[in-house]
């Protein structure tokens, strides 16, 4: 149960970002969209931490167990990846990274 409400929750941060807010706010500008990615996985990160944080809960991950950390990151990562590779190729994001 653990494992679904932290997919849940990826998915739906994962789902208003790219189909709500990052149109809106970062458009196709790579920055602005790293910038909102950094803001939405840092809240993600820290509601489950806040939740799981020193609980020793293992979370299943198919092969392995892991902590909330390693389980959250790996679940968002796989979750945006498609996700992000989409409204790149939607919105022609072009990868241009200033110093």
């Amino acid at each position: 149960m653990a494992e679904m409400s932290i997919i849940g929750l990826v998915l739906v941060v994962v789902l208003l970002g790219y189909l709500s807010i990052y149109p809106k706010l970062a458009g196709n500008d790579f920055n602005k969209i790293s910038l909102c990615d950094i803001a939405s996985s840092s809240f993600v990160m820290i509601l489950v931490g806040l939740k799981y944080w020193g609980s020793g809960y293992e979370f299943s991950l198919l092969l392995f167990s892991a902590n909330w950390f390693w389980f959250t990151l790996i679940v968002y990562a796989v979750i945006e990846v498609p996700v992000a590779v989409w409204y790149f190729k939607k919105h022609a994001v072009v990868i241009d990274i200033k110093k």
